[in-house]
């Protein structure tokens, strides 16, 4: 049987985290979606699929019969559903002769020193940068640039995992040894480490949604970060900011640039970009929804939504293009999101409901996700994956966003029942 006879088909390679929401957005289209398991043996960190929103699920272990499989159903399209799919999706759609950003730079889009270097070759203003599996010529480097601190971290994770801010080379050495004893977010051990010049500036999120190399300008977010005793950045808050403010024009004009350099014509894009006196400089970029997407959230602040715009793009590119391509989002409401930390340690049993409800009643709070469950364990917080809340916030007042944001502080301990 001709699977096509089922009707549109789309494909979704490793749904995990923001790509759950996915699926729905294809649906809305009607459009049916397929799930691709890039290595399912490998265990991550991210939030899994619901298999269950998907017709059929297959495992990429022989990709030869994974691309004979994929054409009897004749889909429209391939996507990533998150950050380890990049790579397979870009060699499915090849594969299939479908849209894509195709593989000669799939690795520079994974691979953060790759990253830079193809900026740097294309003349594109980029931080000075050095990888090396061996942490005592990592920290050598450090020394001849003269410019701590530098910034150390892995070469293809991603929500700050092990990315460390180190004063000296006896820092830098400490920090890539222990990058190398773990494995990444996605599971894959860390051989190489790469270290860069740090950026001063203020760090910005800009999101994108391109078709056809045409590009639609998603969101731009103030980062607003605390640095932890040991050199750790974690994330804090994501501020919105309107179209026209500064500098959202020449950070969108940046990256237009940067999107091109690297191949990224199709799908979304999710670029953190630090605004130095120099101007803008890439920290990275990924091939990918931002992770803190939330489709009605982002709905409520821009009343559009990245998720929602990558199955417009992929199923009617048309129609994309017309609506959308060379145009920017808009500001509905105030929005921010808040990643909030903790110092417990221990053995999640439960949850104070009460905590939980006078959190949700803030007038501020669009929506808080808890992402530890009973019996897990809660840990210091040292990088997003063990930031144990999300909160969407969103107010026509900034002021009354930061008012609750202050009493949440007081409350988000509470959440958690300890053994």
């Amino acid at each position: 049987m001709d699977h096509s006879e089922r009707g549109p088909v789309a494909v979704v390679v490793d749904g995990y985290a923001t790509g759950i929401y996915l699926p729905a957005a294809f649906e809305r289209h009607g459009v049916q979606v397929l799930h691709v398991f890039s290595d399912r043996s490998v265990r991550n960190a991210l939030a899994a699929p619901d298999l269950s929103s998907y017709i059929a699920s297959f495992d990429a272990d022989d990709e030869e019969a994974l691309i004979e499989e994929l054409r009897r159903w004749s889909p429209l399209c391939v996507v990533t559903g998150s950050e380890m799919g990049v790579e397979l999706a870009d060699r499915l759609a090849e594969r299939l002769g479908l849209d894509g950003n195709g593989t000669e730079l799939s690795a520079a889009r994974r691979d953060k020193y790759e990253m830079i270097e193809v900026l740097r070759r294309a003349g594109i203003p980029c931080t000075q940068q050095f990888k090396s599996s061996e942490p005592e010529k990592l920290g050598a480097w450090a020394d001849e640039l003269d410019s701590y601190p530098v910034v150390v971290k892995p070469l293809s994770s991603t929500g700050s995992d092990g990315v460390t801010f180190c004063a000296d080379r006896a820092a830098v050495i400490t920090a890539a040894r222990n990058i190398q004893s773990s494995a990444d977010l996605f599971g894959s051990r860390n051989t190489e480490v790469l270290v860069q010049q740090r950026m001063d500036g203020t760090e910005y999120i800009v999101d994108v949604v391109s078709c056809r190399g045409r590009r639609f300008l998603a969101g731009v977010w103030r980062y607003e970060k605390r640095m932890l005793d040991s050199g750790r950045r974690i994330y804090d808050k994501d501020v919105l900011l309107s179209p026209d403010e500064h500098p959202v024009e020449e950070l969108a004009s940046y990256i237009h640039i940067v999107l091109g350099a690297l191949g990224i014509d199709y799908g979304a894009a999710h670029a953190e970009v630090m605004m130095t006196d120099a101007g803008p400089m890439l920290v990275e970029i990924a091939a990918r929804t931002n992770g803190n997407s939330h489709p009605d959230f982002h709905n409520a602040c821009m009343g559009t939504n990245q998720i929602d715009l990558v199955a417009k793009a992929a199923v009617d590119p048309d129609a994309f293009i017309t609506g959308y391509a060379g145009q920017t989002y808009q500001k509905r409401a105030e929005g921010m999101v808040h990643n909030a930390m903790t110092t417990l340690s221990g053995k999640v049993t439960g949850f104070d409901e009460r905590a939980i409800e006078e959190v949700n009643s803030l007038d501020a709070v669009f929506k808080m996700i808890v992402k530890l469950s009973a019996g897990s364990h809660i840990v210091p917080t040292h990088d997003l994956s063990s930031s144990p809340l999300r909160i969407f916030m969103s107010h026509q007042s900034r002021d009354a966003i930061i008012d609750d944001y202050r009493r949440i502080q007081k409350i988000k301990d509470q959440i958690f029942l300890l053994s």
